[in-house]
């Protein structure tokens, strides 16, 4: 077994993966950016490493960085938890190739193979395992979109190769929009996976989402663990996941399930992975549920551990991210396939920091005044967090997961409402209030909802009044109090090495700090401090020099790409540039016809709410 494992992730995901470690007599390492030099898994982690500034493509995705900080601290396995370079071939590769380190996960011939969509469609169906109709070779030209609508009939979904988490998908709906939206998902595969190739896939209107969990060894034993229903989504994001899933018949989930077995073993899969489906939501029977006879196809391999593993942990009593490192320490799966039974129901509530009311619009920034996470039979909570942390709004806007667990869905649904009535979160907008929402929504009560339910069956007035009863008052307690005793954490780095030196002020004014490394006084009892930062990674836009209206930023981003130049002619409408915030690509207009006299920004670049973007006169 291994002695020391880098967890080459962030948040709430590296914490449970070095409590994984923690349990099986392993020392832990983290790596963290400047933004997230406070964060909880850095706190939690032996040791902790700094691999560069805010911006994700200096830090979290620098693979250079990552595999130095490994044989620094001496790690001889580095597990990547999700997203980031989870699914990154190139990067499982290199740490193969490293002496010494082994890579927790799967093999990278294999992430190459089913990483990348239309490799893994043609694997599919070698193993004789149902595929939407699409695409075996990576699509150029918007021609081809139009032979493939004309032939298939649209809408049409362009995805990006290595794509995952709902990001580089674009939907075609006639053909007009084919060349915006192919540009639009080679980009987005670009930034988020270092991969602009994209495909194609017949979109299907009406269906769920349904994924199989797969634990194999290095031995030729596969397994599959159940079945997840992830239908709950907005934009392709998934919100609630469930098992089993409410909608199918134990013949079609048993159909389901062997056919992602079967494909994992026919690609000589190992280590834990989600093998992904949609079944169309056509033909119920008499009780309401989807038959042996219901159509459904592979949608994807995720070559990772999946954010919502908790609901099948709870169904098996299995620990998937203990059996990762096991199988990546060479260990044989010690569990018969005829001997994983699915007990009971499941639920995971993602507890992101969004204003669901304000069309979920990501908190721009924040600190956890309040913060106070249920307990109680049958509840979990997977976090990083503690009180008085500031929000680190420069990555995704997840900062928990709420997993409840009952005998049956009656009484999940039963407990996921008292825990969510019980999660008390203040200083910023989350979206326990659509939660509580949901728990209360017919459609989704009777297992009714399928993947669109969310951007066209609810009525979006139902979320605005959940908000207004169930969200939290936000109040500014930026000039609270001075305190009589007052801690104060510092940060000192040596070759790069996180150490940390407490401090405590008695009847002194607070110590000064410079800029952004400045603490909040707080109470010497308390286990953590925050810094006060609105998400900015010091690459943010400068004053414009011109005269005339400016284009701002409304929320933290990055710049994707950049329109228009300085001395064109636009009108209103039209696109300048495109900022993406939390996975979501954001068109910035303009609001009246003009003159671009200023561009104080560029592609890849980042900027805070407020900045300019584009000057017109």
């Amino acid at each position: 077994m291994f002695e020391k494992v880098l967890v080459a992730n962030r948040g709430e995901i590296a914490v449970r993966v070095m409590r994984a470690c923690e349990e099986l007599g392993i020392g832990t390492v983290a790596i963290y950016s400047e933004a997230d030099k406070d964060a909880g898994h850095v706190r939690y982690a032996d040791e902790a490493y700094n691999v560069g500034p805010a911006r994700a493509a200096e830090s979290y995705l620098d693979q250079e960085a990552i595999i130095e900080a490994a044989i620094r601290a001496d790690a001889d396995a580095i597990h990547p938890g999700y997203g980031f370079l989870a699914e990154n071939a190139e990067f499982a590769a290199r740490v193969e190739a490293t002496e010494d380190i082994t890579w927790v996960g799967p093999s990278s011939e294999s992430m190459e193979q089913l990483g990348e969509k239309t490799k893994a469609r043609s694997v599919m169906e070698a193993a004789d395992v149902p595929i939407v109709p699409g695409t075996t070779e990576p699509v150029t030209d918007p021609e081809e979109i139009h032979e493939f609508g004309e032939e298939h009939g649209y809408p049409v979904a362009i995805k990006a190769e290595g794509g995952g988490g709902g990001r580089g998908i674009k939907i075609v709906n006639e053909p007009d929009e084919a060349e915006e939206q192919l540009e639009s998902a080679k980009r987005e595969g670009e930034a988020y996976f270092s991969n602009d190739s994209v495909y194609l896939e017949r979109f299907l209107d009406n269906a769920r989402h349904i994924e199989i969990q797969i634990l194999a060894d290095k031995h030729s034993n596969v397994r599959h663990l159940g079945e997840r229903d992830c239908s709950l989504q907005r934009r392709r994001q998934k919100l609630i996941e469930e098992g089993p899933s409410p909608a199918l018949t134990d013949d079609l989930r048993e159909q389901i399930s062997e056919a992602a077995r079967r494909g994992a073993a026919t690609a000589d899969y190992y280590n834990a992975g989600t093998f992904e489906f949609i079944v169309e939501d056509t033909n119920r029977n008499d009780d309401g549920l989807l038959g042996e006879d219901t159509d459904y196809y592979f949608l994807e391999v995720n070559t990772r551990i999946q954010v919502e593993h908790t609901v099948t942990e709870q169904l098996t009593d299995i620990d998937i991210v203990k059996w990762q490192i096991r199988i990546a320490a060479g260990e044989e799966l010690t569990v018969a396939q005829d001997d994983i039974q699915l007990e009971g129901h499941a639920m995971e509530f993602r507890i992101n920091a969004e204003n669901a009311a304000n069309d979920f619009a990501p908190a721009t920034g924040g600190t956890l005044d309040v913060y106070d996470p249920p307990g109680g039979i049958g509840v979990r909570v997977d976090d990083a967090q503690r009180q008085d942390d500031a929000l680190v709004t420069d990555y995704d806007s997840m900062i928990a997961k709420l997993i409840t667990f009952g005998e049956d869905r009656t009484e999940c649904i039963a407990r996921g409402k008292r825990a969510l009535a019980d999660y008390d979160i203040q200083g910023f907008p989350t979206i326990i209030p659509f939660h509580r929402l949901m728990l209360t929504d017919e459609t989704f009560l009777e297992g009714r909802h399928n993947t669109k339910y969310l951007d066209e069956g609810l009525d979006p007035e139902r979320i605005d009044a959940a908000q207004e009863r169930w969200g939290p008052e936000i109040v500014n307690t930026e000039n609270g109090d001075d305190e009589d005793v007052v801690e104060r954490e510092f940060t000192v780095e040596v070759n790069g090495k996180r150490f940390e030196v407490n401090l405590e002020e008695r009847g002194a004014p607070p110590l000064p700090t410079n800029g952004s490394n400045q603490h909040n006084p707080r109470p010497s009892s308390s286990s953590s401090g925050g810094t006060k930062r609105g998400g900015s990674s010091g690459n943010s836009s400068g004053s414009v020099t011109t005269e005339g209206e400016q284009i701002t930023a409304e929320m933290q981003g990055t710049i994707l790409s950049v329109n228009v130049d300085e001395g064109d002619e636009v009108d209103a409408g039209d696109v300048l540039c495109v900022l993406e915030a939390m996975k979501m690509e954001n068109d910035i207009v303009a609001s009246h016809s003009g003159t671009v006299v200023e561009i104080p920004i560029q592609e890849s670049q980042s900027v805070d709410m407020g900045d300019p973007l584009i000057v017109i006169d």
